[in-house]
């Protein structure tokens, strides 16, 4: 982990990282909200910027489990990406149908859509732990 030397570049890094453990939070709440990347997103810069906060989220109860197995390449769960492309498709399909007016920001959205999907599909799948005997 290379913390970046830069106080005020440490600085915003830390703050993005509250940001997006904020927004993980509200995923935790909210359904169709993701979790998984926000998590991930903080994780990434806590890295960069401070080992304590970086220690903290890894050893979490609630989110430590994600950075864990991200780190080690074990990837995600089943169940997480199939929630996360039904969010994927959900949202952008309330955005397409019902708030973006322009044809090209339409056809971005659905390009950008499909683009998530086909990364989350191709991630590693984590195998489920079997359950002791």
């Amino acid at each position: 982990m290379a913390v970046v030397k830069n106080r005020a570049v440490r600085s915003v890094f830390i703050i993005l990282g509250f940001f997006f453990l904020g927004m993980a939070f509200v995923g935790v709440a909210l359904p169709l909200i993701p979790t998984v990347g926000p998590v991930l997103l903080a994780a990434f810069f806590f890295s960069k910027s401070s080992e304590r906060f970086d220690q903290w989220l890894v050893n979490n109860r609630l989110f430590g489990g994600i950075v864990r197995d991200w780190r080690a390449g074990l990837g995600f769960t089943a169940r997480a990406k199939t929630i996360a492309i039904a969010a994927i498709i959900a949202t952008f399909t309330i955005s397409v149908v019902f708030v973006v007016e322009p044809t090209l920001v339409r056809a971005a959205l659905i390009i950008f859509a499909a683009a998530l999907v086909v990364y989350i599909t191709r991630l590693p799948t984590k195998r489920p732990v079997p359950e002791p005997v």
